[in-house]
């Protein structure tokens, strides 16, 4: 692309009434452009766009572009992959100049426009983001947030601070996405293999998030987890820190548990802040806060009272260990659903729970995502399974992917040591957990299987 967003009067958005691309939309609405664009239906979402100033066309012929977004020199245009390139929108754009980026692509230019904090890693990057924004928001300074699930504080993924400087940013490391980004503070989080279908191996992942570390802005600072397997190669000019829950530049200390509390100190290069408890009270969030207060601590955003409190009220993000459920003040049933699909965070929920409800029986309904992560890590996902005392294993949800041959999740469950297991398909759910009458639930996975929850509770007051 050969200009940037200062040279760009008219934005059109191709599939404009998706989550992510209303997220641009909004931001571009609010720094004072021209935005439009078309989508195929017509839906809740688009109308409160449309509403808010996005002109959206559901008519697919070049007809509907409006003149104003028919000059190249001033228009960008962005697109989402699941629009066909047969669209006659799209070939149009693309035959007479246009810059016709990916939202991916976009969010990279937005890093080089302002002051972006880039969360990276194979897990923890969505909590993470979304606590660092969290703290900039309830501050003096402020943020454009684009993050990957909804604030459960603001009902929304998008978080809008026109005069702000700063953008919290969800860096995703699938399809190499995160190549496109310049941020000012990057925070890794882990690097535990994923994606391999994309990848292929270990080194691959590794390597490209080695990549991204060269991409910070020479000035800026890279906050990596302790004891990765990554090599970072960070540009020179470029500060390097580290933090994890007990070690590093970043740490906490003191810290204390009771029942659904946690509350500890943090320690930073710039000073210790005491007596932060967590709005979320779940052991894996003392290290995603310490991560998350790392980034901040590395701006202009410095405010140690409101970073306690923005902790504090930090209420979490939709399928990232959401209570559903909690009768009798957590003493009879209680429902809990997490976005985990990986191992090592199958394995961190697991026990973030036990140790939020120590001596309580947990059965874990786990629903795998994609057959080649399936594949390549069913050995992983058994072992971590096999701390629940209960396990009803659904059927693999393929999202993107065609079956593969021999994959399915039998080679998880034949593996898992725990007694009391179910294989079943997804539509047995409601009526298999209403048998089990279980006493704390933990549902697991990136498919559907948080659709079943209102089903799940409407059982229990039968």
């Amino acid at each position: 692309m050969n200009k940037d967003l200062t040279n760009i009067q008219n934005i059109y958005f191709v599939g404009a009434g998706g989550i992510g691309m209303a997220a641009l939309e909004r931001y571009f609405l609010a720094k004072g452009k021209n935005v439009a664009g078309y989508d195929r239906t017509s839906t809740a979402l688009t109308d409160e766009l449309c509403s808010e100033g996005v002109e959206i066309s559901f008519d697919e012929s070049i007809d509907s572009i409006p003149n104003d977004f028919r000059n190249p020199d001033t228009t960008l245009v962005v697109y989402t992959p699941a629009v066909p390139d047969s669209l006659p929108i799209l070939e149009y754009f693309r035959a007479n100049g246009f810059d016709v980026l990916k939202r991916a692509a976009v969010l990279g230019l937005i890093t080089r426009s302002s002051r972006s904090l880039c969360f990276a890693g194979t897990h923890g990057k969505t909590t993470t983001s979304s606590m660092a924004a969290h703290i900039l928001k309830s501050g003096s300074v402020g943020c454009n947030a684009f993050l990957g699930g909804e604030l459960i504080n603001y009902g929304t993924n998008f978080l809008i601070s026109p005069s702000s400087d700063f953008s919290v940013i969800e860096a995703d490391e699938f399809d190499r996405s995160f190549h496109h980004l310049t941020p000012y503070v990057a925070v890794i989080t882990a690097t535990d293999p994923d994606h391999l279908d994309i990848y292929g191996d270990e080194a691959a992942y590794l390597e490209s998030f080695a990549h991204f570390t060269e991409l910070i802005r020479p000035g800026g600072s890279l906050v990596i987890h302790e004891d990765l397997k990554l090599k970072p190669r960070p540009q020179e000019g470029v500060r390097v820190l580290t933090y994890s829950r007990d070690k590093g530049d970043f740490h906490a200390t003191y810290i204390r548990r009771e029942p659904g509390n946690i509350t500890f100190d943090i320690v930073t290069p710039r000073g210790t802040i005491r007596n932060v408890n967590l709005g979320v009270p779940v052991e894996v969030n003392i290290e995603n806060a310490v991560a998350a207060v790392a980034a901040v601590c590395l701006t202009n955003a410095w405010e140690p009272e409101v970073i306690r409190e923005a902790i504090s009220s930090y209420r979490g993000t939709k399928r990232r260990f959401e209570t559903h459920l909690k009768e009798d003040n957590g003493a009879g049933h209680v429902i809990i659903d997490d976005y985990a699909h990986h191992p090592e965070e199958i394995r961190k929920s697991i026990e973030s729970v036990k140790a939020l409800y120590p001596g309580r029986r947990l059965t874990v309904a786990f629903q795998p995502h994609l057959y080649s992560r399936t594949r390549d890590f069913a050995a992983e996902f058994a072992d971590a399974l096999s701390a629940a005392d209960s396990l009803v294993l659904l059927d693999i949800y393929p999202a993107r992917e065609a079956p593969i041959a021999g994959v399915s999740s039998r080679i998880i469950f034949d593996n898992v040591k725990c007694e009391d297991k179910s294989l079943i398909s997804k539509e047995k759910l409601v009526e298999t957990l209403k048998n089990r009458n279980f006493d704390i639930l933990l549902t697991l996975g990136a498919g559907d299987i948080n659709t079943y929850i209102p089903q799940i509770i409407g059982s229990l007051k039968e």
